[in-house]
């Protein structure tokens, strides 16, 4: 496993405490937004500003464009931008204060501090040019607690993998639901991925049928030969272009950090706060 992809699985479970834990859920509904979907988008969106839908859909690239209009622009009547990065943070604050708090030192320990350090490095290193979302994140303020800190890189980091995994995509003249289908067909997602993300039945149905045409999928549903090669093709340009902050911080510094990430992770795992399979596609780490 290359150095991109073995440093994804082990950022993207903080970063995904996010979605899935109930202090993220809790803060955002403080705030006044509506519902995990709203929460979601706004918190996702809110580094780029007050944007509209369009521009979040484009953006994020995996959901229905009606998915995203639920949410936008009604979320910033509700809570601005700057207040959905402060209910953020204050989510992930408490997520990690409870799911770390086993760990010697719990977030005050030397080791976030020092994963913050340098995953702050790598992410600091990270080229934002052609990717919205990781520029925005990166241009937003380090937090000071090195777990926020920590988190904050962890966002960055997994955006700028994000964007270039969307260009992959659009290279490849694969769009949002048919990369769900090559995903679900990898077996790298549930099959309640298209329920999460509200797809019905027939445009679910048009992107198999679209892959099908071209030889990706059988009459089953699973990946040909054809379509294996190519999503795997996706993949490693996905892994190309998320390398640059790692060659970056460099040997000692990536492995270092993995070290020092190990233990963070299987905190977050072994407490269930990532759901695997997951919509993300995230492996096990």
């Amino acid at each position: 496993m290359d150095d991109a992809r073995r440093l994804w699985t082990l950022l993207e479970p903080l970063h995904a405490v996010t979605y899935f834990a109930p202090e993220a859920r809790a803060a955002a509904d403080a705030v006044g937004l509506k519902g995990f979907w709203m929460g979601y988008v706004a918190q996702r969106a809110a580094p780029l500003g007050p944007v509209g839908p369009e521009v979040a859909w484009a953006s994020f690239h995996g959901f229905h464009r009606d998915r995203i209009h639920r949410a936008l622009p009604d979320a910033w009547a509700l809570a601005s931008p700057a207040t959905c990065l402060e209910a953020r943070l204050a989510g992930v604050d408490a997520t990690l204060r409870r799911l770390l708090a086993d760990l010697p030192g719990g977030v005050d320990s030397e080791a976030v501090a020092e994963a913050a350090g340098l995953a702050g490095e790598a992410a600091d290193a990270a080229d934002t040019a052609g990717r919205v979302l990781a520029a925005a994140n990166q241009a937003l303020p380090r937090p000071a607690p090195p777990h926020l800190a920590l988190w904050q890189a962890a966002t960055t980091l997994r955006e700028h993998r994000g964007d270039g995994h969307v260009a992959a995509l659009v290279a490849h003249d694969v769009g949002p639901v048919a990369a769900h289908r090559l995903k679900i067909a990898a077996d790298e997602s549930s099959d309640s991925l298209p329920e999460s993300r509200q797809l019905d039945d027939g445009t679910w149905a048009a992107a198999g049928e679209e892959l099908a045409v071209r030889g990706w999928l059988d009459a089953h549903g699973a990946l040909t030969d054809e379509g294996r090669r190519a999503r795997d093709e996706v993949e490693r340009a996905t892994d190309r272009a998320a390398s640059g902050p790692w060659r970056a911080l460099g040997r000692a510094g990536t492995d270092r950090l993995a070290g020092l990430l190990g233990p963070l992770v299987t905190a977050v795992v072994d407490a269930g706060a990532v759901p695997y399979p997951n919509p993300i596609g995230l492996p096990r780490p």
